[in-house]
């Protein structure tokens, strides 16, 4: 049995991930790239610079400090140069609109916000009326990006004014374990977002039950991660799992391109890679259409976002020889909380329980499911959130004596498999049967004609539930009458009577966060507005 030491009970993130890697190896590379290398102790310097300019700018403890920046040192460094002062960085999504950033500023009450140039056009007219004082971080300049400098209007300076003058060391605040140390805001699948309250022992509980329990991340690795650092995979993929162990991650600062992430792993030589089924999908699709991939370096290739559709695994495992380890987790859990494991991948399932968590499923009256019933899915771990940011009500909901609901439908199989069967919402009830839109789709995607798919239902004028299908079509095929008719045809010949879509439409694309999520509540508002 694998023996986890207790977490201390005084505790800061920036001493565990940052100071002490950066004393034991401060020449080790923790950043390849992009655009440049950092080592360790670069890196801690540069976030202690950070540190002590908040210091100098009024940043106090408890003072959130809103991050609206690419994936980049500045954002690692921004970010635990905030905790190091005790205050919470609150990293967003680098590519919302003004109406984003305006929720994100009124909810947070961020008195600092640390913005890419290329981000201002949007940003500013947010943050009219709020006012933070503003830091702004130049981009690349050989970055192709639009610039914004009208920021005069605000308390602004330039990230390199602003550090410039600030010392290279930085003694970290005191807190403890239980300390709130960061914010990290729900990706907003069925709605509006809410901000989930973590606590500094939550990382290094994510670190050592999955990175460290699952993945076995090593030093020697080298860590690529197709999310971003404000998404909650994203922030332990890319950031906090290689530097608890010393390993080096590679950033990319741009949007996310098949193509772009082909030369970062080929120039690269990723050994972790980290991707969405949305990603995996796309990439299988470029590798047919004759782009180079390859993947000969990488030994773990893990998703997590949304389910793993088994037509993928099976796919990517046939053409690369590696199995994608699929699993679930939640920025209410900071990381993954069920994951299948190496050698041990089972397609369509989201594999078992992490060391260190506890998951149970339950029907509408709170008692257990048995093996294969579906059911609602609560987990409990170390790492889970302390609060929802100014919710109390909605934490109560969601927590409840350590457990929390994720409001998700699984079902656990004789050998301990969990598997996915779609947001409570969701679900779809047919003929008086449970219908998961997950395995409808999973089935549309074993046709060739089919590139992406997303089944929603929708009420018939009896009142009975009937599920529609929307889909992309891959380049091959084209959108008729027929093809939609060929498509309901093949599935009857997998599917059950009751589960086959009663329509197919084709879209150009299917609505997603930009964390890949596909937004299934937008796909039932068309339907109703029809």
């Amino acid at each position: 049995m694998r023996i986890v030491p207790k977490i201390p009970s005084r505790f800061n993130i920036a001493d565990w991930f940052l100071d002490r890697p950066a004393d034991e190896h401060p020449e080790r590379i923790a950043i390849l790239g992009e655009p440049s290398r950092v080592s360790y102790g670069e890196l801690r310097a540069l976030a202690n610079r950070v540190g002590n300019a908040l210091l100098a700018a009024g940043c106090a403890r408890g003072d959130r400090v809103l991050i609206v920046l690419r994936d980049s040192p500045e954002f690692i460094a921004a970010f635990f140069g905030a905790t190091k002062i005790g205050a919470l960085p609150v990293p967003v999504n680098f590519f919302a609109r003004t109406a984003d950033y305006a929720f994100y500023l009124s909810d947070s009450e961020a008195s600092i916000a640390v913005v890419d140039e290329s981000a201002l056009k949007e940003f500013l007219p947010a943050a009219q009326g709020s006012e933070p004082r503003l830091i702004v971080v130049e981009p690349d300049p050989q970055a192709d990006v639009a610039r914004e400098q009208d920021s005069n209007s605000f308390d602004s300076m330039q990230w390199a004014d602003w550090i410039g003058g600030a010392k290279p060391t930085c003694p970290s605040c005191d807190t403890s374990a239980n300390d709130p140390a960061f914010l990290l805001y729900t990706s907003g699948s069925g709605g509006h977002p809410k901000a989930a309250v973590h606590q500094h022992k939550d990382m290094l509980a994510a670190t050592r039950n999955y990175a460290e329990g699952v993945l076995g991340i090593r030093a020697d690795d080298r860590v690529f991660s197709v999310s971003k650092l404000f998404f909650a995979y994203g922030l332990g993929n890319a950031m906090y799992f290689p530097l608890a162990v010393g390993a080096s991650t590679i950033l990319n600062p741009e949007k996310t391109r098949v193509d772009r992430v082909a030369e970062l792993v080929a120039h690269h030589r990723p050994t972790i890679f980290f991707g969405v089924p949305t990603f995996y999908a796309a990439l299988l699709r470029e590798m047919n259409r004759g782009l180079p991939i390859d993947f000969s370096s990488v030994r773990i290739a893990a998703s997590a976002g949304e389910p793993l559709p088994a037509e993928i695994f099976r796919q990517f495992r046939g053409r690369m020889n590696i199995e994608i380890l699929d699993g679930i987790g939640s920025t209410e859990m900071l990381h993954i909380f069920i994951s299948n494991r190496p050698d041990e991948a089972k397609p369509a399932s989201c594999g078992r329980v992490v060391p260190g968590y506890q998951a149970r499923i339950t029907d509408e009256t709170g008692q257990a499911c048995g093996s294969g019933d579906i059911g609602n899915l609560f987990v409990k771990g170390e790492s889970a959130l302390a609060e929802y940011w100014h919710q109390p009500g909605y934490t109560t909901r969601v927590k409840n004596d350590g457990w929390v609901g994720t409001g998700d439908k699984f079902f656990c199989d004789a050998d301990g498999f969990y598997h996915y069967s779609g947001r409570s919402d969701d679900m779809l009830k047919v003929s008086g049967m449970w219908v998961s839109p997950v395995e409808v789709e999973d089935a549309l995607l074993g046709d060739t004609r089919i590139a992406e798919a997303a089944v929603v239902g929708i009420s018939d004028g009896a009142g009975l539930m009937k599920p529609v299908a929307f889909v992309v079509l891959a380049t091959a095929s084209q959108p008729s009458a027929e093809t939609a008719h060929a498509i309901q045809e093949s599935l009857r010949t997998r599917l059950v009577h009751y589960k086959c879509p009663r329509e197919i439409r084709f879209v150009d694309e299917l609505p997603k966060t930009v964390t890949g999520k596909i937004q299934r509540y937008l796909l039932r508002n068309q339907l109703e507005k029809k």
